[in-house]
């Protein structure tokens, strides 16, 4: 009896760290992702997981699809489940800025 209480003990420690380390992490992310595709607004500025920028023109919320122009009179239709983030350009500058280093006369004069 006190071996199949160690097992079912052991089995619920690994269950639960399995749960904490892999699950939850992943149902977290997911409702991130519902709560952005959620907030989409006909005019806002999108990046999809492709790294394409556009703008919505119409969104289906029904069907998943949205209506995104990315140039001028180019439009694609794009699953909502494709649209990464909401595009904030301060925000993709500063990230691209910092794996880049200073050129050597900015590095002199700082």
């Amino acid at each position: 009896m006190a071996e199949f209480v160690l097992v079912f003990a052991v089995l619920a420690l690994v269950l639960g760290g399995y749960w904490a380390l892999v699950v939850f992490p992943k149902q977290r992310a997911f409702q991130h992702k519902q709560k952005i595709v959620r907030s989409l607004h006909v005019g806002d500025e999108i990046v999809t997981y492709g790294g394409i920028v556009g703008k919505i023109m119409d969104i289906d919320a029904d069907k998943g699809v949205a209506d995104v122009e990315i140039a001028e009179g180019v439009r694609i239709k794009l699953l909502t489940a494709a649209v990464q983030q909401v595009y904030d350009p301060d925000k993709f500058a500063y990230a691209a800025g910092i794996g880049i280093k200073k050129p050597e006369t900015e590095r002199a004069s700082s």
